[in-house]
């Protein structure tokens, strides 16, 4: 089937929000269903434990301001947080109504409606503290690195972040499908965060030698560089024409009119993790004929959440398990279809995605394909924190103490992607706002002792 171009409308139109906010009634017949419960599971659920109970009686007696700040102020990224974090297996997977009625409360969805008030009615909730006059450098502006900028703020230290990129945000801002959250929104909601007088350096990327600049610059450091490539199959043919990144292709949603994203018309996306759901969603909705997802293990041992999965079946994603690729094959210099390899496992009783898998010698097997996309994760930023004397650096990424974020390297402290290979934005933000806060107790001490 030949691939038809779709038109910008369309695309627009594809794109769209999949979860539209509340309106006022919605919001508040929604809030009525609430149980209030005395120490909620909801809260505990939630990594950076918002008050879920105090904010949605507040959107009840229509103090949606108040419930604006009740999020703010235990995650200054409640907005998107509503939008893309795993609420059906945080909060919502806590809540009571789940167990009693089947269908829990629709936090998420709250949450939204309160942080979207705010935003649209540029409410400031928050002011710098009194100026300690101790400066810190944050290089990366993600969630980590902002979130602890942020909290840094309101302790009155000076934050100063460095960011690679020409734009704030991280992935917030370019790398998560955009019908959940799109690039206007992310920028949106850092505004506020900017107006607490941080300083962000944009298109500054920080390699070893400026870093170590840093450390003896600065105070304290935090890293919030996130992660690194994608991890390489080290395949035949997987330089050819065709073959991309996940995060790239997502990368280009954010950057230019869908109309201008590539995308092929026979698509395999390699891997099953959340972001190559949003890979395989995206490429159906920018005009795909098929997409196919090919996964080395069986569908239990997915990464990806259920929710995302049974998204990317309702989008027509088709999936492959227990399929390995071994080659990507090429004609006239572009990629013509993925060799697989069927696999099984070693031992029955194995332990999930650590369970061993073999080849079944005959079974290859080609799909057809114009357009490859790896989604198999990324790498720790190994070539920044390798080459620092004193730092420790293991499979994961960064090693940090896990109460401090401190790493073995005095007055480097670091959070988010590159200490944990990889969680939800709410764990990020949740690591910046104790890396502060680790980070003020360290001055204090500091000081003290100079």
């Amino acid at each position: 089937m030949q691939k038809t171009r779709l038109s910008p409308e369309e695309l627009q139109s594809n794109f769209a929000d999949i979860h539209p906010n509340y309106t006022h009634d919605e919001a508040v017949a929604e809030a009525g269903k609430c149980l209030y419960c005395y120490d909620a599971p909801c809260t505990r659920a939630c990594p950076t434990h918002i008050d879920v109970p105090r904010f949605i009686r507040q959107i009840l007696h229509d103090n949606v301001s108040g419930a604006a700040e009740t999020i703010l102020d235990a995650n200054i990224f409640g907005g998107a947080c509503a939008r893309a974090c795993p609420t059906e297996v945080l909060c919502e997977g806590a809540c009571v109504d789940q167990a009693r009625a089947g269908v829990p409360i629709e936090i998420g969805r709250l949450q939204r409606y309160a942080t979207d008030y705010a935003l649209d009615r540029k409410l400031s909730f928050f002011e710098p503290g009194k100026s300690t006059g101790r400066r810190v450098a944050i290089v990366g502006s993600g969630p980590a690195g902002l979130s602890c900028a942020h909290e840094l703020r309101r302790l009155g230290h000076e934050a100063t972040v460095f960011e690679a990129r020409d734009v704030p945000g991280g992935l917030n801002t370019l790398g998560i499908a955009p019908y959940k959250l799109d690039r206007e929104t992310s920028l949106r909601e850092i505004q506020p965060i900017l107006a607490m007088g941080i300083d962000l350096h944009l298109s500054s990327p920080v390699d070893a030698d400026r870093l170590r600049t840093l450390l003896a610059e600065y105070d304290a450091v935090f890293l919030g560089v996130g992660l690194g490539v994608t991890q390489r199959l080290n395949l035949p043919g997987e330089d050819v024409q065709g073959v991309h990144e996940a995060l790239a292709l997502i990368y280009q949603m954010h950057q230019r009119p869908y109309f201008e994203c590539p995308v092929g018309n026979q698509v395999i996306v390699i891997g099953c993790g959340n972001t190559a759901i949003d890979a395989a969603t995206g490429a159906v909705r920018l005009g795909a004929s098929k997409v196919t997802i090919a996964y080395r293990r069986s569908p239990a041992e997915k990464s990806a959440y259920n929710y995302e999965y049974e998204l990317g079946k309702q989008d027509g994603v088709q999936f492959e398990w227990y399929a390995q690729p071994v080659e990507f094959l090429e004609e006239n210099g572009t990629l013509s279809g993925v060799r697989f390899i069927r696999t099984r496992l070693v031992e029955e009783g194995g332990n999930g995605r650590s369970a061993k898998l073999e080849s079944i010698p005959g079974s290859e097997f080609v799909v057809p394909c114009d357009m490859a996309i790896k989604a198999l994760g990324q790498s720790p930023v190994l070539e920044l924190l390798g080459s620092i004397e004193g730092v420790e650096v293991g499979r994961k990424g960064l090693q940090v103490d896990p109460h401090s974020f401190a790493t073995s390297l005095p007055g480097l402290f670091a959070g988010g992607d590159c200490t944990s290979k990889g969680k939800e934005i709410v764990n990020a933000v949740q690591d910046g706002k104790l890396a502060a806060r680790s980070i003020d107790s360290y001055l204090d001490q500091k000081g003290a002792s100079a």
